[in-house]
Order: C-alpha cells, then structure tokens, then sequence
C-alpha cells in the first residue's frame, strides 16, 4: 500500500541549502524502498505566527466556535491534516542562532494543539499523533548534534514525542562549515543506509 510522506522544509534558503539538498535525497530513498504520496509543506513561504484571537478560538469547544474562530483556526487545521494522514515526516532542520528558524517554531505553535494533537490524561500529557515516523535532517555550520551547545534535538525530539511520533531519527549534517565534504559524506553514507520506513 502506497505510504504518506510530509515534507517539511524548514530552511529560510531556497538555493545552497544543505537541509534541502539532503531532503531530496532521502526521500528520493525512501521511494526506493516503497512508493509514497508526497505532501510538501515549505516554511520560508510563511507560517503565521499565532495570536489572541488564535488562542480564544482554539480553546473554544469545536461546536461552539464562531465563523471568525473557524477562519482563525483554518490555516492550523490543514497543518494538522497533513500530519494525521502522513506515514512518514521529514523535516529539513537548519539550527539558527542556536535554535530552530522562527517560521519553524511557528509550525510548532501551530500544531500542537489540545484535544486533537494531544490531550491531558489521568497519568499526564498524551500525543494522538501514532504510528508515525520522523526523520530530521539536522544541518549547522558549526553547532554540532549532541554538543553541550545542542539545544535543538533534545527540543524537536520532545516536541514530537508530546504529540504522539516518538520514532524520530536524525541525519546528522551539523558542523558544515569545520568540515563540509566529510560532514556531507556520512549524512550521504546515513541516507543511503536507510532500509525501513513505516
């Protein structure tokens, strides 16, 4: 059965970036292990960032929203879509300033949402979105996965797991700019290794 694949392109570049480059080779190998639908979602073409009448809305119960809750909630409701019905996400992932890009934390911001996400439970926080796969192509100049100046895995790791994908797999790219050809090398040898998806 043909699998859901999301794509999520979080670099602000369009032409040179790295996170890009190896996004196309990693989905281009995950088709090579079984057809996918693919849903691409570009995040330098803009993400708005929410705001009050966002918050109001959203905790708002569903039958009670208003026409102008709906529309302030519309452009959140097709990220979540796209989410509920991928198999497979991929995220290009550039560290920014020791963070991720703002129009990725806007992403974020959302899709994480009470009661369709994730919801509160007796024993804590649960995510709604299972069965799914996340692979992370984390890309840097100098601010290396795992570092004591990482800050971006543990979050993004996290972030996901709240809402249910917990099966998260980084392709290290960090560090290019100590050293661009072995850097770009192991992620390419990572890539080409992959022989399982969802």
């Amino acid at each position: 059965m043909t699998k859901q694949l999301l794509r999520i392109d979080a670099s602000m570049r369009k032409d040179g970036s790295y996170s890009r480059k190896l996004s196309d080779r990693l989905i281009d190998q995950l088709h090579t292990q079984q057809p996918h639908t693919l849903t691409s979602r570009d995040l330098a073409e803009g993400v708005p960032h929410i705001n009050e009448a966002w918050i109001n809305a959203n905790f708002t119960n569903v039958s009670e929203r208003s026409p102008e809750q709906q529309v302030a909630l519309s452009y959140s409701d097709v990220l979540v879509s796209e989410l509920e019905k991928a198999d497979v996400v991929v995220i290009g992932l550039p560290i920014y300033n020791f963070g991720v890009p703002a129009a990725f934390k806007a992403w974020i911001d959302q899709v994480v949402r009470a009661k369709l996400t994730f919801r509160y439970g007796e024993t804590g926080p649960e995510g709604l979105l299972k069965n799914k796969m996340a692979y992370i192509i984390l890309s840097s100049g100098g601010t290396e996965l795992g570092s004591d100046i990482d800050f971006v895995s543990s979050y993004i790791r996290h972030v996901l797991g709240f809402i249910g994908i917990d099966d998260v797999t980084f392709i290290d790219s960090s560090g290019i700019g100590k050293d661009e050809e072995k850097v770009l090398a192991n992620a390419h040898t990572a890539i080409d290794g992959i022989r399982t998806v969802a």
